[in-house]
C-alpha cells in the first residue's frame, strides 16, 4: 500500500480545512486572543453557529498562520530537494512576512525570518534561541507530510521538519512541533487510526535527536533543551490511555468547553493552551481524537477553546480534511476562503510529488 496517496480530493480538503481551521479560530484576532472557550461558543451561537459562518475577508481573513504553511507548501511544491528546497523555504518564509498586515504574526517568527540570508551559504540557518518555544514552526508544517507521507520517506520528513522549523523557532520545543504536525498529517494520508500516532512520535524523537546531534549545528544547548518536548507527549499520552500506542482514548468527563481549557493549560507550557510547539500539536491531535468525523466536534474542541486557537484549528482542519474530506463541512466555512486556489493549486502538486509524478 505504501505509495499510494489517497485522492487527491482529500490533500485539497487538507489545505483547505487547514485554512479554514485558521480563520476560524482566528476570527479576524478576536477569538485567537480570547481566553474563554465558553464565551467564544457564546459568541459562536449568536453567529447562529458554524453553518451562519462566511469565512471570508474582510471579517474571517486568514492569520500568519496559514500564509507560511502556504509558503512551506509553496516551496514544497517546486519538487526541489536538498539544500536548494531548504534555500526556497528561506526564501519563502521571508517573502512570506511581507504579507502579514492584519494577521498577527509572533515576535519570534518576526525575528528568526528577519536573520535568514536566503542564498548565502548556510543562509537558511540561524543562532539557538533558548525563548523559541512558540508554535510557530508547528502550525506551518503539515504540508511536509502530504509531501513525504511514506515510512521509507521518514529520514527526509525528519530532516526538511527539523531545517524549517529552526529557521525561526531554533529550540527543540518549537522545531519539535513542526516533526509532531508532519509525522502526523503523514500518518493521516497512509490512513494509520489516530491513537497510534502518540506513540509514533514518541518513537520517531530519537531519530531527531540523532539528526539534530549528527549535523551539529548549535548541538549542546540543543541537546540540554531537548527533554521536555518527549517528556510532556509522554505525559499527555498516559493521560489519554494511549502511551502503547492503541485505544480508545480516554477522555476527562465533562469535558465541554469550560473544562478543556482547564485542561489545555495543564497541556500547555506557560498558561496560553496552544502557544508553544509541543502543545498546539497536542490539543489539534487531542481534538481529532475526540471529534470522530464529526466537523463541528472538531472546531469545538480545536478552533473555540481559550488560547491559541487559530494555531490548533490550523492543524487539526488538515488532518481532518485528510480523513473526511469537505463532507459535513458548511459551505460557508471554506468556500469563499481566502487564497483558496492558491491552496488547492498547491495540494495538487504536492499530491502528484507524493504519487511519483515528475512533471506535477
Amino acid at each position: 500500500m505504501e505509495g499510494t496517496a489517497p485522492p487527491r480530493a482529500a490533500y485539497r480538503a487538507a489545505m483547505v480545512l487547514s485554512g479554514a481551521g485558521d480563520a476560524l479560530g482566528y476570527r479576524n484576532q478576536h477569538w485567537e486572543y480570547c481566553p474563554s472557550g465558553p464565551q467564544i461558543h457564546a459568541e459562536l451561537a449568536q453567529l447562529g453557529g458554524l453553518g451562519g459562518i462566511r469565512a471570508a475577508p474582510p471579517d474571517w481573513p486568514v492569520s500568519d498562520d496559514t500564509v507560511l504553511h502556504l509558503a512551506t507548501a509553496e516551496a514544497l511544491a517546486t519538487g526541489l530537494e536538498g539544500e536548494p528546497l531548504l534555500q526556497e523555504l528561506a526564501r519563502g518564509y521571508v517573502a512570506a512576512m511581507g504579507d502579514m498586515e492584519g494577521r498577527k504574526p509572533g515576535p519570534t517568527s518576526i525575528l528568526g525570518t528577519s536573520q535568514l540570508q536566503p542564498g548565502e551559504p548556510g543562509g537558511y540557518r540561524i543562532p539557538f534561541n533558548p525563548s523559541a518555544t512558540g508554535c510557530g514552526a508547528a502550525m506551518r508544517s503539515m504540508a511536509i507530510g502530504l509531501r513525504y507521507p511514506y515510512p521509507r520517506e521518514l529520514p527526509t520528513l525528519i530532516r526538511i521538519s527539523v531545517e524549517s522549523g529552526r529557521m525561526t523557532h531554533h529550540h527543540p520545543t518549537g522545531y519539535l512541533g513542526a516533526l509532531a504536525s508532519a509525522l502526523f498529517t503523514a500518518y493521516a494520508v497512509q490512513g494509520l487510526p489516530p491513537a497510534e500516532w502518540g506513540a509514533g512520535l514518541l518513537q520517531t524523537l530519537p531519530m531527531a535527536q540523532d539528526y539534530v546531534r549528527d549535523t551539529g549545528v548549535n548541538p549542546q544547548p540543543n541537546m540540554e533543551a531537548w527533554g521536555y518536548f518527549p517528556q510532556k507527549w509522554g505525559w499527555y499520552l498516559g493521560e489519554r490511555g494511549l502511551a502503547e500506542g492503541h485505544g480508545p482514548s480516554r477522555f476527562p468527563s465533562p469535558y465541554g468547553p469550560a473544562e478543556r481549557d482547564e485542561v489545555y493549560r495543564t497541556f500547555s507550557l506557560e498558561g496560553w493552551a496552544g502557544r508553544s510547539g509541543h502543545d498546539a500539536p497536542m490539543i489539534a491531535y487531542d481534538a481529532l481524537l475526540g471529534a470522530d468525523d464529526c466537523w463541528d466536534e472538531l472546531c469545538s474542541r480545536a478552533m473555540f477553546h481559550g488560547g491559541d486557537s487559530d494555531s490548533t484549528g490550523v492543524i487539526a482542519g488538515c488532518w481532518w480534511g485528510l480523513a473526511h474530506g469537505l463532507a459535513g463541512v458548511p459551505a460557508g466555512n471554506h468556500e469563499a476562503l481566502e487564497y483558496r486556489q492558491r491552496m488547492e493549486a498547491a495540494a495538487d502538486r504536492l499530491h502528484a510529488l507524493a504519487c511519483g509524478e515528475s512533471n506535477p
